[in-house]
């Protein structure tokens, strides 16, 4: 264990060596950080990507549909909403978004599940509450 030993008397001058290896490890830092802020954008980009991707999935499902070119728009964007099926896209994307900033917070509960459907349902009058008046056409599909 004598390596530090030359130190110990103080130093006239550092060794070119050692001055390569502080250059080169200056130099791979910064690439560490390159690397780390690309990937943040590289994880937001596809987070975005997947949001998008669901948002337009589930809603068909529902036959509901909106242009391709304006979704990116209504789900991240203020755009003005077209009509009803730009408003259930929009909510969908509030909704998804609030499951995946507090995922960690959430947890299955009355309250939890009346924020979702708040957020999913937009601006309807009954959204994020419990339905106050009977349902018309209420009797159940029987099996054939």
């Amino acid at each position: 264990m004598m390596t530090l030993k030359p130190f110990l008397s103080g130093l006239d001058a550092v060794p070119a060596t050692t001055s390569w290896y502080l250059a080169d490890t200056g130099e791979t830092k910064g690439r560490q950080e390159l690397f780390t802020k690309q990937s943040a954008q590289r994880l937001k980009s596809l987070k975005e990507h997947a949001l998008i991707e669901s948002a337009i999935s589930s809603n068909r499902i529902e036959g509901i549909e909106v242009d391709n070119k304006r979704i990116g728009t209504i789900i991240f964007g203020n755009a003005l909403l077209h009509d009803r099926s730009e408003e259930e896209v929009r909510g969908y994307g509030e909704a998804l978004n609030f499951i995946h900033e507090k995922n960690q917070q959430l947890s299955i509960s009355e309250e939890v599940l009346k924020e979702l459907h708040r957020l999913a349902r937009g601006e309807i009058w009954d959204a994020g509450t419990y339905c106050s008046s009977p349902r018309i056409n209420r009797t159940p599909i029987q099996p054939k």
